[in-house]
């Protein structure tokens, strides 16, 4: 049976690969925005319009990135051509946030680990 010690240099170095997985994961990470990319279909002004009626018959798709700024939601609305670009960065950031979590997690843990290490070594 392992020793504790091997065994928590075993999760250390466990840890620090991880973590190095991930510091090449923000490597790879490509402009990001914050926010939602949303494609709305709109009703228009004219009551006799099919639009109305039929929610198939709808004008659009028209599209908003949307974002939050001292608490206070902005609304940018975005050309066709535009949106996929947006929507590309609002997945970027989600990849960013995770991996960012992910890093603090085996940071945590690895920090955790080598504290241990340095209180046995006194």
């Amino acid at each position: 049976m392992p020793s504790r010690k091997a065994t928590r240099s075993s999760q250390l170095s466990t840890s620090a690969k991880r973590f190095r997985e991930a510091q090449r994961e923000l490597q790879q990470v490509d402009y990001f925005l914050k926010g939602t990319v949303l494609k709305r279909m709109m009703k228009c002004g004219q009551p006799q319009c099919a639009c109305h009626y039929d929610p198939a018959k709808r004008h659009g798709p028209y599209f908003e990135w949307t974002y939050k700024v001292k608490g206070k939601t902005v609304n940018v609305k975005l050309s066709p051509h535009a949106a996929p670009l947006y929507l590309a960065a609002t997945k970027q950031h989600r990849k960013l946030k995770a991996t960012l979590a992910r890093m603090e997690r085996l940071s945590r843990t690895a920090v955790a680990q080598l504290a241990t290490q340095a209180e046995q070594a006194d």
